[in-house]
């Protein structure tokens, strides 16, 4: 990849406000749950966006943070080795940013492969560390490491089993959000289109 010189004009206001969705408090948070589910030999970054974005580039420990989620006999990316090609390093991105989807994370919170390797939206990458999170305390299947209180637990489905018995009771009560139509009739309405007759 080439090196960029500064944009200017509109360009440069885009790349102020994105810059500025950037979360340092999300970062401390999120690196203290990402180095206690890897563990302590995945380092830390240097502080700052910049930091970040160079200690998760290669997609090393983005493929050890997923694969910590699975059981170890199924890890969701085969080979997460390091390595200095560029083009592996983002083919290893991408694998981590599909088995995230995989995992469960929406479309919508998946950053690009372009946004971590060229910097370009390092909030998109936090976006999608959270949510990842989120849905690993959700899951409560014993994988999660860290403190729970870092992420919020999705809502869960709540189903309720009815009776045949209770279903038949239900059918002859009348709510109150329904309202009565006693009393009601359709005396004195018109058609469609003709007037109303006053007397």
């Amino acid at each position: 990849m080439a090196n960029k010189g500064p944009s200017y004009g509109l360009s440069r206001e885009v790349a102020n406000k994105i810059d500025k969705k950037y979360d340092d408090n999300l970062e401390n948070q999120l690196t203290e749950w990402i180095v206690a589910q890897c563990g302590e030999s995945v380092g830390r970054p240097q502080t700052g966006r910049l930091g970040f974005q160079a200690w998760l580039k290669d997609g090393s420990i983005l493929a050890h943070l997923i694969n910590s989620l699975h059981p170890k006999t199924s890890p969701a990316i085969a080979k997460p080795d390091r390595t200095s090609m560029a083009f592996k390093q983002m083919e290893l991105v991408s694998q981590f940013l599909k088995a995230a989807e995989n995992y469960g994370v929406n479309k919508t919170d998946i950053f690009q492969t372009v946004d971590l390797w060229e910097g370009k939206d390092m909030a998109a990458v936090q976006r999608t560390l959270m949510a990842l999170g989120n849905i690993a305390v959700t899951k409560e299947d014993g994988f999660f490491k860290g403190n729970p209180s870092w992420f919020n637990k999705k809502a869960q489905e709540n189903r309720r089993e009815f009776s045949d018995e209770q279903l038949q009771e239900g059918k002859s009560i009348i709510g109150l959000q329904m309202g009565s139509n006693k009393g009601a009739s359709q005396a004195g309405m018109t058609g469609y289109g003709l007037p109303r007759q006053i007397k």
